[in-house]
C-alpha cells in the first residue's frame, strides 16, 4: 500500500492531463478531420475556375493596344473614298479645312484618314517633302516651344507616352510632321502647333505606305472643298498663311496651351 501510494504521489495533476491530451491526439485520424478537431483549416491551393477564361498564355502576352479607329466618328474613320485632283499616286494632300489627310492611290481615288490640325495661328499651307521616317521617335521641344510653355520637358524618350506617337514622317527641314499622338481625342480638332496628327493605327498605316521624297501638299484653312464625297466644308474663318520655318511642334496633353 506504501509504494502504491508514492507511484501515485509521483503523477501531479497537469502530467496527468498532458498524457490524456497525447492519448487523444494519436487516436484522431491525421488530416484535415484533426486539422478541424484543433480548430484550424488547411491551406488548400486555389483554384481558378475554367469559365473565367485565365490561361498562362494570358499572363505572358503583352496587353494588345486599343482599336483607336474604332473611337472615332465616322467621318474620321479611315476609307477610299473617289478623289478628284491631279497629284499623282504616292502624294499626301491634306484638307486643312475638313481635318482630313488623303493619300492618292491614282485612278480618282484615295485613302483618306481624319487628322488633327494647327490651332488658330498656328495653321498653315504650302508644299513639303517627307525627308524623313522615324519609328516611335524621341521628342526634343524647341527653344520656341519651350519659351512659350517653359514647364515641357526637355525630352521625351520615343514611347507610349510620348506626344509624337509611334511613327513621325518630318517636312523638309521644318519643325512640322505628320505624326501619331497619345491623345487620340484630339483628332478632327484645330489643336497642334501645326503639325499634322494621327491616331497611331492610322499613321502606322500611313508610314507602311510612303516613301522619303513623297510629296505633301497642305491647303489653306479657307480652301474650297477639294475631293469627291468628302464632307461639306464646316465653315471657319479664314486665317493668314504662316511662314513655313514658323515653330510647329505639338504636344498633346491638356494643360498645354
Amino acid at each position: 500500500m506504501t509504494n502504491l501510494f508514492a507511484v501515485r504521489r509521483s503523477f501531479s495533476p497537469r502530467a496527468v492531463s498532458a498524457f490524456a491530451f497525447a492519448t487523444a491526439l494519436l487516436a484522431v485520424p491525421l488530416g484535415s478531420a484533426s486539422a478541424q478537431t484543433f480548430g484550424y483549416a488547411p491551406l488548400q491551393p486555389r483554384a481558378y475556375p475554367q469559365d473565367q477564361g485565365y490561361s498562362q498564355s494570358d499572363v505572358n502576352e503583352a496587353p494588345q493596344p486599343a482599336d483607336e479607329d474604332a473611337q472615332l466618328p465616322d467621318r474620321l474613320r479611315k476609307q477610299i473614298v473617289s478623289f478628284d485632283r491631279s497629284e499623282p499616286a504616292g502624294t499626301i494632300v491634306i484638307d486643312t479645312n475638313n481635318t482630313y489627310l488623303y493619300y492618292v492611290l491614282g485612278h480618282g481615288r484615295a485613302i483618306r484618314y481624319g487628322v488633327g490640325v494647327g490651332r488658330e495661328g498656328f495653321t498653315w499651307s504650302g508644299v513639303q517633302s517627307v525627308s524623313r521616317k522615324a519609328e516611335w521617335p524621341d521628342w526634343h521641344p524647341p527653344a520656341q516651344m519651350i519659351a512659350r510653355q517653359p514647364y515641357l520637358p526637355r525630352f521625351v524618350a520615343g514611347g507610349p507616352g510620348n506626344p509624337l506617337g509611334a511613327r513621325a514622317m518630318y517636312l523638309g527641314s521644318s519643325e512640322y510632321r505628320i505624326h501619331g499622338t497619345n491623345d487620340p481625342s484630339t483628332i478632327g480638332k484645330f489643336v497642334s502647333s501645326g503639325c499634322i496628327r494621327m491616331t497611331n493605327e492610322d499613321v502606322i498605316d500611313l508610314f507602311n505606305r510612303v516613301n522619303v521624297g513623297a510629296k505633301v501638299v497642305v491647303l489653306p484653312k479657307n480652301a474650297p472643298l477639294m475631293a469627291k464625297g468628302a464632307d461639306p466644308a464646316r465653315k471657319r474663318p479664314a486665317v493668314s498663311t504662316l511662314p513655313t520655318g514658323r515653330q510647329a511642334l505639338n504636344i498633346t496633353t491638356s494643360a498645354v496651351n
